[in-house]
């Protein structure tokens, strides 16, 4: 199977780095028009820099936007008017104890993890309703249906974009737009290699077994006993945005590496 993104543009939030570069990085190669997204205007050059070299076929284009906030997401649909692959991948998490966690996390995380995606799909679904193709992911995670206690703020986020996205597949029904949530489980991106640094550090070990050591402390039900690659992940979102997958709709498509303990 070849999968063939030519002539459609795609825009991935938050994919100056980790998951959402690996994305950019796929659908480039897929031969998608990818439009990367950061907060400022040097991550977004350095991130164009880097795809520039690693894929240098691509047609590449960024916009520096915080969509974290509503005048955020309003500058990127300003700056990128049309998409047909919409990646809602920004995000943010951290461990926190709920009973130290005031209302503005809440509200940071709700607005970042969440927001960001209610926005930019009600600026772009309509026209790939219109135009009868269209493809709109949400990156959830694991932690949606496995809520940690120590992130409770940020398994609640990953599970409404579980409710968004299920529903808006529902609304979208028949119009030959789909719209998917991605669950990835623990993955080595430049955030969780930073986490663990001072562990590996000190262990000795390479950095992929003191990821795979955390997995198997943390998420013992790991099927495979290690932290998937970002490109992994992304190898799924570029299946599920390509033609091939026209009839996977309203889906919450685990790559978590079997830490979700159920055959469903």
């Amino acid at each position: 199977m070849k999968i063939d993104l030519s002539g459609k543009t795609a825009l991935v939030t938050g994919s100056t780095a980790g998951i959402g570069y690996a994305i950019a990085k796929g659908l480039a190669q897929a031969g998608a028009d990818v439009v990367v997204n950061g907060r400022t205007p040097a991550a977004v050059e350095a991130a164009l820099a880097r795809l520039a070299l690693e894929v240098g076929h691509a047609s590449i284009r960024g916009v520096a936007a915080d969509v974290g906030t509503a005048e955020g997401c309003a500058a990127l649909v300003a700056a990128e008017p049309s998409a047909d692959i919409l990646v809602n991948n920004v995000g943010i998490y951290g461990p926190q104890d709920f009973f130290e966690i005031p209302d503005s996390e809440w509200s940071r995380f709700f607005e970042v993890n969440v927001m960001s995606g209610v926005r930019l799909s009600r600026a772009y679904l309509p026209a790939m309703v219109r135009r009868g193709w269209g493809r709109v992911l949400f990156l959830s995670s694991e932690s949606g249906l496995n809520i940690p206690a120590d992130m409770i703020h940020y398994g609640f986020t990953k599970t409404a974009m579980l409710s968004i996205s299920r529903g808006l597949a529902k609304r979208v029904a028949g119009t030959g737009v789909t719209v998917n949530a991605i669950l990835p489980g623990p993955t080595l991106s430049e955030g969780v290699e930073a986490m663990l640094k001072d562990a590996q550090d000190a262990s000795g070990l390479s950095m992929e077994e003191t990821a795979a050591a955390f997995v198997m402390k943390h998420r013992p039900s790991s099927i495979i006993q290690r932290a998937a690659t970002v490109e992994e992940v992304a190898n799924l979102v570029v299946y599920a945005a390509s033609p091939q997958a026209s009839a996977t709709t309203g889906a919450a498509l685990r790559v978590d590496g079997g830490v979700v303990d159920t055959i469903a």
